[in-house]
């Protein structure tokens, strides 16, 4: 017999109750609204315009909101929660807040192993949505912390970094139609960039086969931190890459190419140096009244970077930037001097830069600068 025959013999697919669970899940997606699309202020003429994308609107408040969504409906499909599951993930971040906000719809327990020093707002965070915390030391414990957690309770261990590209490819919502969708409503045929930050690779790889699968003259930009394997990796043509090293800038990063990271989608990698990424945020807040997390920041400075290119080289058109998160929970951290100065960031020049070009138009400093 075939090893996949065997798998199939595994894994029998979903029981009524986790028909009734698809439902209610596919339900929500009837109930999504698209959000919102705001025009960001260039200074000069308007043959570049440059949008934000405001995915801090989704219910849970982040980007991860569908990918959570889609991450159970998967497993659902494939028999592997049931009535009384214990879900269980090994992360603290906007996704955990967001399976968590999910698991509590269907009546189901949601834990996520964090590490130790996880602050205390993002706690508080998953607990707002009914979520469980267990916490490890180390840091990176808490993948094999999860997966034991899980088999000790009977559970299931969601392993987003393993498990979202398959989510992603059989989700049949996706940003990239939504944003398209926007695009036309305001007069434009298509956007000439996307921009999105990458951290599993889940959300650019959504993006980004979207894209390629229905012959879309958009590109896809991403943007990586310091200490991310993410450029090195797609410069140098290796899926392998790892710098083993923590991204300083929260929801975007990894020290290796998660699986969900699809090269092939993306058109360009820019590199954004963690002060420039902070810096950005907090000036988007000071141009526009909106304020959002460090991700988007890296995304706001690599997309200014674009349209600087653009403009040198005298063509138009849109860019769209990936606004994954608000900047509330971070009032304490990349929006507090003490904080970002233990960090040893000098935020001067990059703010003095993105100040220069608000007021002249000319932008004099590249994203790794």
């Amino acid at each position: 017999m075939s090893g996949e025959a065997k798998d199939s013999e595994r894994t029998p697919g979903p029981s009524e109750w986790a028909r009734s669970a698809l439902a209610v899940l596919s339900g929500t997606r009837a109930d999504d609204e698209p959000t919102p699309l705001y025009r960001y202020p260039l200074p000069g003429d308007s043959a570049v315009r440059l949008f934000v994308k405001d995915e801090s609107r989704r219910p849970t408040g982040s980007v991860k909101y569908g990918l959570a969504r889609g991450l159970l409906a998967e497993a659902l499909r494939r028999g592997r929660i049931g009535e009384n599951t214990r879900l269980v993930e090994a992360t603290s971040g906007n996704l955990a807040v967001a399976e968590a906000y999910f698991a509590r719809m269907l009546g189901l327990p949601f834990t996520a192993v964090v590490p130790r020093r996880t602050a205390a707002g993002k706690l508080a965070r998953l607990e707002e949505q009914g979520g469980r915390w267990h916490p490890v030391e180390p840091p990176l414990a808490v993948y094999e912390k999860a997966a034991e957690l899980a088999d000790e309770t009977g559970g299931y261990y969601i392993d987003h970094l393993n498990t979202l590209g398959g989510a992603v490819d059989h989700d049949e919502s996706n940003l990239a139609a939504e944003i398209l969708d926007d695009c036309r409503r305001i007069g434009d045929s298509e956007p000439a960039w996307i921009v999105t930050g990458v951290g599993t690779g889940a959300t650019s790889r959504a993006i980004g086969r979207h894209l390629r699968a229905h012959g879309h003259a958009t590109r896809l930009a991403v943007v990586d931190p310091e200490n991310s394997a993410y450029f090195p990796g797609w410069a140098g043509d290796c899926a392998d890459y790892a710098t083993g090293m923590p991204s300083m800038i929260e929801g975007i990063g990894r020290p290796r190419i998660e699986p969900a990271f699809d090269a092939e989608v993306i058109d360009l990698v820019i590199p954004v140096k963690d002060a420039s990424s902070v810096a950005a945020m907090r000036h988007l807040r000071d141009i526009t009244g909106r304020s959002a997390g460090p991700s988007t920041g890296a995304c706001l400075f690599g997309a200014l970077h674009l349209v600087a290119r653009m403009r040198e080289e005298g063509r138009t058109g849109t860019v769209v930037v990936v606004q994954g998160d608000s900047g509330q929970p971070y009032t304490d951290t990349y929006y507090n001097d003490e904080w970002t100065d233990a960090k040893s960031w000098d935020l001067t020049k990059p703010l003095a830069a993105l100040r220069h070009f608000n007021a002249t138009g000319f932008w004099d400093l590249s994203p790794s600068a």
